[in-house]
């Protein structure tokens, strides 16, 4: 986002040390996303932006869902959320949603499996008072990917240069979150949220390591992997005092977090027999790795933050907002056990003018602290950025156009010293600079239509990279161009067919360096994707979802070796709702 890493939370705590893992949307009623720094509204993060999942909990009313879906690389999947009340009073709720998925991916031998188990309960006692536990088990068992292609030439996307017996990624994650909020007569509201996770991430890969020097079909291979546990208890108070003020109206926002996470690792790497990529011959996994790096860590953080909303002459919006984090780190490798405290502040303030009742401008500052590491600052981050919101009085269209500026300090970089040894510095200054528009919008004749571009400068503006100055130099896998547009035509039902809807998109993807220091670029990119769904009736639909509809192939990264864009893939699912 933005050329820089965004952090991932769920329900607006951070997702720490389980952000790791490919969250399943099923879980999810929607995946909010706040772009440029922001520590002051969630906390430690980069500056990228912000990723939020929204849990799906309890609602009170009786619902259901259920799906089927087949697709490409015999994809199976089945889905099914449902709710209703119980209990005379009709004051408990509950939810249940479960979804399994057994699927290949593009490569031969390879796994794309799944399974999501949640249930939630909420209790009401009164209307202004509730209660939410969810408990939930996310499980994933898949190929990392196919061990790459060697750099030259391009290759069928089945071919899979790994091992069978070692690619493997297995995760197991079980959470269970808390949701409490209390609405007291004069306009102000508590709220507390509470989430504990156990994890487990099992990964091994064996890839190609292509030089360059290579000759002939014949390419060395590594083995990496890591084994890796972790535990996590965050929580967070907040008050909220909303009051109308003679001409102004406020909200006034008040809270203090906490976080407890443990986590133990080890990871692995060592060469592996080279193989014939002509005549692939498989040695199976490696036996008796010992690992070369090995650690716990223990992470603590407590945090007060506040924001301040006002707006008046139903013209301005003024927010402000602070927070201030302190982090104890502890980490024990070899036996050495080493520590580090910080205490960090950021900062946050728009200003939004309603110009007309269809036009606003508004401007902001706002900036972000990333997690640190022991012995080296926070790397800090801060954007400053105007934009204008375009909502035609009378149609359901939206349009917002923005320019950024987002700059972030104190990179922390590996740096070789004197005797050899390897400390991390701050040597580093990166920026990025852009400006991005987007709209949608439904218009008259059973159209609809949603589009966006951005365009991103984002280079280095200090930093050594490999004992190389890269000062002026592009970040990689970060496009300066991207585009998209998606057109739905809606018919109506008749006499004698359902409603239909027609779908068809474009996505493109500038060209991007692929490493730093700059060499090697993509190739720009231009992906078709379409849909169509067909109701069978009021509460059933098929719909069909197809992405690359054209089976474009590319590189999309280069390193060791190539990895391409996934194949055309052809999804039908059968939905039927209550």
């Amino acid at each position: 986002m933005r050329g820089f890493q965004a952090t991932s939370y769920r329900d607006g705590m951070t997702l720490g040390s389980m952000r790791g893992v490919r969250e399943e949307p099923f879980a999810y009623e929607r995946v909010e996303a706040i772009r440029g720094a922001n520590s002051t509204l969630f906390g430690v993060s980069d500056p990228g932006g912000s990723i939020n999942f929204v849990t799906k909990t309890p609602r009170f009313e009786r619902f259901g869902e259920a799906y089927a879906t087949l697709g490409s690389q015999d994809h199976l999947e089945l889905g099914v959320d449902l709710g209703d009340t119980f209990g005379e009073a009709g004051r408990l709720a509950y939810r249940l949603t479960a979804k399994v998925q057994d699927s290949d991916r593009d490569y031969a031998s390879s796994r794309d499996d799944n399974a999501l188990f949640m249930g939630g309960v909420t209790w009401q006692p009164t209307d202004f008072t509730e209660l939410t536990v969810v408990v939930d088990h996310l499980n994933r068992d898949d190929t990392p990917n196919s061990g790459g292609y060697p750099m030259e030439g391009t290759y069928d996307r089945e071919a899979f240069f790994g091992e069978f017996d070692y690619n493997d990624h297995d995760v197991d994650r079980s959470t269970i979150s808390a949701f409490f909020r209390h609405e007291f007569a004069n306009g102000l509201n508590l709220r507390f949220n509470l989430r504990y996770s156990d994890l487990t991430d099992d990964f091994g890969y064996a890839y190609i390591v292509d030089t360059g020097a290579d000759t002939g079909t014949v390419f060395d291979r590594a083995f990496f992997g890591s084994d890796s546990s972790a535990e996590e208890l965050i929580g967070n108070v907040m008050l909220q005092y909303d009051a109308q003020l003679g001409a102004f109206d406020s909200s006034t926002l008040a809270g203090i977090e906490y976080r407890d996470a443990q986590s133990e690792s080890e990871s692995f790497y060592t060469g592996a027999p080279a193989i014939d990529v002509a005549n692939p011959v498989y040695t199976g996994a490696p036996v008796g790795l010992t690992p070369y790096a090995a650690s716990q860590e223990d992470y603590r953080t407590q945090s007060l933050f506040a924001q301040q909303n006002l707006s008046f002459n139903d013209r301005y919006i003024v927010t402000a907002g602070v927070r201030r984090d302190w982090l104890d780190l502890t980490s024990e490798s070899a036996g050495v056990e080493t520590s580090d405290d910080f205490a960090e502040t950021s900062y946050r303030g728009a200003l939004t003018y309603k110009v007309t009742d269809a036009v606003s401008v508004y401007a902001s500052y706002v900036e972000s602290v990333a997690t640190p590491q022991i012995g080296v600052e926070p790397e800090r981050g801060e954007q400053y950025e105007v934009g204008v919101k375009y909502q035609p009085v009378g149609t359901n269209a939206l349009v917002s156009a923005a320019i950024f500026d987002l700059e972030k300090n104190d990179i922390a970089v590996a740096v070789v010293q004197a005797d050899g040894s390897i400390e991390q510095q701050l040597i580093g200054k990166a920026r990025a600079r852009g400006f991005e528009i987007e709209g949608k919008a439904e218009l008259d004749n059973n159209l609809s239509v949603l589009g966006g571009y951005s365009y991103i400068d984002a280079e280095f503006e200090r930093a050594i990279v490999l004992g190389v100055d890269v000062a002026g130099q592009a970040f990689a896998n970060v496009p300066k161009h991207t585009a998209s547009l998606w057109v739905n035509y809606d018919l109506p039902a008749t006499e004698t067919f359902g409603a239909q809807t027609f779908g068809i998109g474009g996505r493109y993807i500038g060209d991007y360096f692929y490493g730093l220091p700059n060499g090697d670029t993509s190739e720009p990119t231009l992906l078709v994707d379409a849909a169509y769904a067909y109701a069978i009736d009021e509460t059933t639909e098929v719909g069909v979802n197809v992405s690359n509809l054209f089976d474009e192939q590319h590189v999309v990264g280069s390193g060791t070796a190539n990895y391409y864009n996934p194949a055309r893939d052809v999804a039908v699912t059968l939905r039927k709702s209550w």
